[in-house]
């Protein structure tokens, strides 16, 4: 059951993207922008927590889940030190995926040879 609701989780999520693009004139950064902050204000009132429990990876792979641990990280930085955790917390709590992310690009940019192809 859990294969199923990560897979309905994050289909929906995809999907709801998918539709973005096609009916509206919204380009796909502002839409994957607009899933780290939907993601964000989710977790600030509490409702992306009972998703994580029903959907699992389903929603804590997208854009959203990202949002989610930005506002969960800068929640338990600012409890444990003060405001100065709100420029702290958001980073170390997404430290490992920004990372990941960084290294894929320049592996994929010492792999591939971009440019012209006229």
């Amino acid at each position: 059951m859990d294969y199923l609701n990560a897979f309905l989780c994050g289909g929906a999520l995809c999907a709801v993207g998918q539709i973005l693009i096609d009916r509206t004139k919204l380009t796909p950064a502002r839409i994957l922008t607009g899933y780290v902050v939907a993601g964000v204000l989710l977790s600030a009132l509490g409702l992306y927590e009972p998703l994580i429990s029903w959907g699992g990876a389903g929603a804590t792979v997208p854009l959203t889940g990202f949002g989610h641990s930005l506002a969960k990280g800068v929640k338990e930085a600012v409890a444990a030190e003060g405001w100065l955790g709100v420029l702290t917390g958001g980073l170390s709590a997404t430290a490992g995926g920004i990372a990941a992310a960084v290294v894929a690009a320049v592996l994929g940019a010492l792999v591939f040879r971009p440019g012209d192809k006229r």
